[in-house]
């Protein structure tokens, strides 16, 4: 059976790789810190459909995507996508409960979102949030108006670059994080304007330090950007984040394979000692300054 990667999964607390193949079939195999890992690019890159309720409608056309970009979707999927999210506010009867959260990516670095609470940590840990703590639930539309609020209040966004997220990564203090949260918390919820079907909630510092492997980073010289068939990528496993797979390359390469850019791909296992070959990559300058 043919396997197309899907991107990095954290549903259970520590990182996967999503599987989905013939037949609707789907799966997902573990990312274990100090392993090595090594696969080649085995066929053209494809359309994964749409993922909706805990299953994936497949796309019709099986259409063929860019090699290129962090999207594994065709226009007609992604469209279909985008109206059925909830960033799009176009499921305001919604009922389930949502929470709005704070979330710390490096000094400096804070947002503000909302996440399912069914969903728990996920959405942070799908980001790369290094910590996080909740501030409130409620129904959508009220945490909606709430993350609004938040936003220009606090002057935080509610989306940072994951290129940015990677320049700060390696080496990052939590408790540095735990006080910018703590201090961002005490003046959220002292805000008038809250909705009032929103519940405000404590401040409870959440880090994932350790479920990153953080401490292993001690920076990135390259970020892998396409792949295209017969590609092989290979190294050993450091530290996993958001959707990014931090490895180092035998010859002491530290890389970052974006697994948004795995998406899509057929992939299979590569021989034992195969080097990396056939995949582009933007080097990342080695010092980074005037970044703020």
């Amino acid at each position: 059976m043919t396997w197309w990667c899907t991107g990095m999964r954290w549903g259970g607390g520590g990182p996967g790789m999503g599987w989905t193949g013939d037949g609707g079939a789907e799966r997902e195999s573990a990312v274990r810190f100090g392993e090595s890992v090594a696969f080649r690019v085995a066929g053209p890159r494809r359309c994964l459909g749409v993922w909706r309720g805990g299953r994936r409608s497949a796309c019709p056309g099986w259409a063929a995507v860019p090699v290129r970009g962090t999207r594994a979707q065709c226009a007609e999927c992604a469209g279909i996508d985008r109206a059925q999210s909830v960033a799009a506010d176009t499921i305001a009867d919604d009922p389930r409960p949502y929470h709005v959260y704070l979330a710390w990516f490096g000094d400096g670095l804070v947002k503000v979102g909302i996440t399912g609470v069914g969903r728990g940590s996920a959405r942070l840990l799908e980001q790369g949030a290094v910590a996080y703590t909740w501030l409130g639930q409620g129904p959508l539309m009220a945490v909606r108006r709430a993350e609004e609020l938040l936003r220009v209040a606090l002057g935080v966004p509610d989306r940072i670059p994951y290129a940015t997220k990677r320049i700060v990564r390696g080496g990052v203090e939590t408790e540095r994080g735990r006080a910018e949260l703590e201090r961002a918390h005490r003046v959220a919820v002292g805000l008038d304007g809250w909705p009032e079907s929103l519940a405000r909630l404590p401040c409870a510092v959440v880090g994932h330090e350790e479920v990153f492997g953080l401490g292993a980073i001690d920076g990135v010289d390259a970020v892998v950007s396409g792949l295209g068939e017969g590609a092989v990528v290979a190294g050993r496993v450091v530290a996993a984040a958001g959707p990014d797979l931090h490895l180092a390359e035998s010859g002491g390469r530290r890389l970052v394979v974006d697994t948004r850019v795995l998406a899509g791909w057929p992939l299979v296992g590569a021989g034992d000692g195969e080097a990396g070959m056939g995949f582009e990559v933007r080097e990342v300058p080695a010092v980074q300054s005037g970044l703020f």
